[in-house]
């Protein structure tokens, strides 16, 4: 594309790679060249936590903040009772009220070390779509707001049409879903303003529901931008590891974790990662991410030392970096190792090391664990570890015992105080 932008957002998002695709590229640039923007991305709350696969739109949002417009978090307290079945197989699990608002405790969490919700004149709001869902009256809806969709139309939307096309259910109750998210960017837009949302490209079908409900019901223009759906070079989908989601929740994650995941990054992703998730400038995060052989390690403790410090804070990303160093570079053990504490009752007269390896989740069974051990994959205080029927008692845990897979998977055991 061909296209110069004259909004700063806009150049950003084209220039890092946020850009997917847009319902009106000139017209929301002109938009947001000629004034404050208001723009909301929804999350629903499935998770205690955020996960790293959210955090390419809170950066979206962290920079229209920093270009000067104004962001709206929605929390999904009311959508979250439905689930968005957009790309899934089945139905999601539905939660109860309560989980619902814990969870919405612990995402907030996240949102504000990236957003400033001060009372600037664009500074973030954090609102909830119960508040406007949760009293519809369901005939008056149907009748002032079910009209305006065709079922038709509803069903060629590829987020429905494939969990369709392999004759997966699809219920009545998540089938409203795209209904009800259409009615929040037009209720956004009654009562804040908000002419844009932004989401992940499997978000278009929803967005656009939005934007032609608005047309139909009020008659305004208001726009949509979707970022795209990640994949690391190997693949895999943009923040799962092999032990599962890349919380954003130090009570979830911990800090160390965290930057253990992107100092992992494969070398062909290190530049891109720089320009998605860190604010470092272009030129720095393609210069780093063109180094080659040991060098593009230093690019990658650059990248994780970044991306920590944004989610976590400065000082638990150097504590993070120095445990790493301790760790591999001294053969060290780290005060900061994922550490799992032993009670006498845990320990009885002893535990085998496999039981060891699966609740420091190191690995996921008993299978596994006996799977690392018979093919060297696993070391016990630097130690290859060979014995799949190793014991250990309370005088082997008198001091702390490093357990490690592979080259950069390591946990502490120890015995509780």
């Amino acid at each position: 594309m061909t296209y110069h932008p004259k909004s700063d957002f806009m150049a950003v998002m084209m220039q890092r790679g946020y850009l997917a695709d847009c319902t009106d590229y000139q017209a929301l640039d002109e938009a947001l060249s000629q004034g404050v923007v208001t723009a909301y991305i929804g999350y629903d709350a499935t998770a205690k936590s955020l996960h790293v696969g959210h955090l390419l739109n809170i950066m979206m949002l962290r920079w229209f903040q920093k270009t000067g417009h104004k962001p709206i978090t929605l929390m999904g307290g009311g959508t979250t009772k439905v689930g968005d079945p957009s790309f899934r197989a089945d139905e999601r699990p539905l939660l109860t009220p309560d989980q619902i608002d814990a969870n919405i405790d612990g995402m907030k969490q996240v949102f504000a070390k990236y957003l400033d919700y001060g009372e600037a004149g664009n500074g973030a709001l954090m609102l909830n779509n119960a508040e406007w869902l949760d009293g519809l009256n369901y005939l008056e809806f149907l009748r002032d707001i079910g009209r305006h969709f065709s079922v038709n139309r509803m069903l060629s939307f590829e987020s429905v049409k494939s969990r369709l096309d392999r004759e997966q259910s699809l219920s009545f109750l998540e089938f409203n879903y795209m209904i009800l998210q259409a009615y929040d960017f037009l209720e956004l837009y009654r009562r804040y303003g908000c002419t844009l949302q932004m989401g992940g490209s499997d978000q278009w079908g929803n967005i656009v529901n939005g934007i032609d409900l608005t047309r139909r019901v009020l008659d305004e223009e208001i726009y949509g931008l979707t970022s795209p759906l990640l994949t690391t070079s190997d693949g895999r989908k943009m923040g799962k590891s092999q032990g599962g989601a890349i919380w954003l929740n130090s009570d979830m994650l911990s800090p160390y974790e965290f930057w253990q995941f992107w100092r992992n990054t494969t070398d062909a992703d290190v530049g891109r990662f720089l320009k998605l998730y860190t604010e470092m400038p272009l030129d720095e995060c393609e210069r780093l991410g063109a180094l080659a052989g040991s060098e593009i390690n230093d690019a990658k403790i650059v990248l994780a030392n970044e991306v920590t410090a944004l989610c976590h804070g400065a000082e638990a990303a150097a504590a993070a970096e120095a445990t790493a160093r301790e760790v591999f570079e001294k053969g060290g053990v780290g005060d900061d190792l994922p550490t799992l504490e032993l009670s006498p009752a845990d320990l009885g007269d002893g535990i085998s090391i496999v039981q060891l390896i699966v609740k420091t989740g190191l690995a996921k069974s008993g299978k596994e664990a006996k799977r690392l051990i018979a093919e060297n994959g696993a070391r016990i205080d630097d130690a290859p570890l060979t014995d799949a029927g190793m014991m250990l008692d309370a005088g082997a845990l008198a001091s702390p015992v490093k357990l490690s897979a592979g080259k950069k998977r390591h946990a502490l055991v120890k015995l509780a105080d």
